[in-house]
């Protein structure tokens, strides 16, 4: 089946059936890498498709958690061969509307795919426990259960892996769920539904749902029949939610962070270089884990910062900025940082033919940044570096500690002691030594803490799996 009815025009999938919005209006999906091209066309949904979608998952729900594990398992393979299926043309979509490059799209599907599969494998060995007690007429046993409809809200910035590690481990422990892709990278997650039902999943466990948050938003996270919600976005926006929801509604919050890496006197200095800029650089800085800023030892301060400013310099596959919002925010705090620090390079509106119709900017550098400054405070979400200098391991902690948020760090040094030290003081959720600050594993527990998250439930890996169920406590007399 071909989801998309209309040239041009994606709908809402609510019970099994591709539909228009009530509301009978549409939003444009736009290349930020060139304007003039309108990728789709999707629907402003209203309050009443958000009720809509929501009473069908509620629906759903019965059906979907009674279907054997097995068969549930069947539908995440079946997607992911869909998915890897029609790799080459979905990568070239998700570049056209999010900016990325054709390699990284690819990774990016390609992975989720992955992700699709682990929780198949996993989910399916993911139950409760048996318990030893005095009494030998009693069996105590725990089961574990889904906990019905959840709502899954995203980003823009990784359009289809942040989803599937969310609707994963969702449906394989049997829930079902409303998915509110970001408005301004839809069609990805447009893919990702019709992998589902491709693979023939039940009618009503995957509804997909597009248009603003303040229309929809509510519903989907408010309503006493959603009993969970997973959201990845700004710190702002998830604190909102947080605190909205009903008493018996459980969140699960991956928001900002402000991420440092630390470059000690004994650095590699070329590969902390490159730390930098594979983490800080790569998808124009728009990943949550990407690196903000820089805290380099002084004595090898001025060394590094001549090789990161000369390697920015000489780089020339520069991707866009996804939205006009986000370039508009990033100019800004560029202008701000001209007038806190000291200006080294870029930050400049590429404006040349290639360029002109797309929301191109240079990467950023600056130094002599101290911590009372915004821009070594404060999220920017762009290809903005800020070098600190630190004196000692004592300070770079101190200073990399000294925020809100705690979402990912990492150290470039070949101490022993650092490297065994850093894990223990760093107020991190992801901790890396001798890596870039973004990237995780598809099996491994992902979260931060602070105010990047919830602190509750961690993502991703078998722990994706606990979010989604509830134990009960069976005792049972023989």
């Amino acid at each position: 089946m071909n989801a998309a009815l209309q040239i041009g025009e994606f709908r809402n999938c609510i019970g099994g059936e591709w539909i228009r919005s009530r509301s009978g209006e549409t939003f444009d999906n736009i290349n930020p890498a060139d304007t003039r091209d309108i990728i789709g066309r999707f629907q402003a949904s209203s309050a009443d498709d958000a009720r809509a979608a929501v009473a069908a998952a509620h629906a759903a729900f019965d059906t979907w958690r009674k279907t054997p594990v097995s068969k549930r398992a069947q539908v995440l393979q079946g997607a992911a061969d869909y998915l890897e299926a029609n790799v080459a043309r979905f990568a070239e979509e998700l570049t056209r509307e999010e900016g990325k490059s054709i390699a990284l799209a690819r990774d990016e599907i390609l992975r989720s795919a992955q992700t699709l599969r682990f929780y198949a494998v996993e989910g399916q060995s993911f139950s409760g426990e048996t318990y030893p007690n005095d009494d030998t007429d009693m069996l105590v046993y725990s089961l574990r259960e889904p906990l019905g409809v959840v709502s899954v809200i995203t980003p823009w910035n990784f359009p289809i892996s942040i989803p599937a590690r969310k609707i994963a481990p969702a449906l394989i422990t049997g829930n079902t769920v409303v998915f509110k892709p970001s408005s301004d990278a839809p069609l990805i997650g447009y893919r990702l539904t019709e992998a589902f039902v491709q693979a023939g999943i039940a009618k009503g466990a995957i509804n997909y749902i597009t248009g603003s948050a303040t229309d929809v938003g509510p519903v989907i996270t408010e309503t006493p029949a959603v009993r969970a919600i997973s959201f990845t976005g700004s710190t702002a926006a998830g604190e909102r939610i947080h605190r909205a929801v009903p008493l018996t509604t459980r969140t699960q919050m991956e928001l900002g962070g402000k991420n440092p890496l630390i470059v000690m006197e004994d650095a590699d200095l070329d590969q902390a270089v490159d730390l930098a800029i594979k983490g800080g650089l790569s998808l124009s800085g728009q990943a949550c884990t990407g690196t903000s800023r820089l805290l380099v030892h002084a004595a090898v301060k001025s060394a590094f910062t001549e090789k990161l400013v000369a390697k920015i310099k000489a780089m020339k596959d520069l991707g866009p900025l996804a939205t006009k919002k986000q370039l508009e925010t990033v100019l800004l705090y560029i202008e701000i940082g001209k007038r806190e620090a000291k200006h080294l390079c870029g930050g400049d509106r590429l404006s040349e033919k290639a360029y002109e119709h797309g929301y191109y900017i240079t990467p950023a550098v600056f130094t002599d940044v101290t911590q009372s400054m915004r821009i070594a405070r404060e999220e920017i979400f762009g290809p903005v570096l800020a070098i600190i200098e630190v004196s000692s391991y004592e300070d770079a902690i101190a200073k990399a500690n000294d925020t809100e948020y705690g979402l990912s760090a990492a150290i470039a040094t070949r101490n022993p002691r650092y490297m065994h030290r850093f894990p223990q003081d760093i107020q991190s959720g992801t901790v890396k030594i001798n890596r870039t600050t973004t990237g995780n594993l598809v099996n491994a527990p992902f979260g931060g803490l602070k105010r990047s998250s919830t602190s509750t439930f961690r993502e991703s890996g078998r722990s994706g799996l606990e979010f989604y169920t509830q134990i009960k406590t069976v005792y049972q007399g023989i």
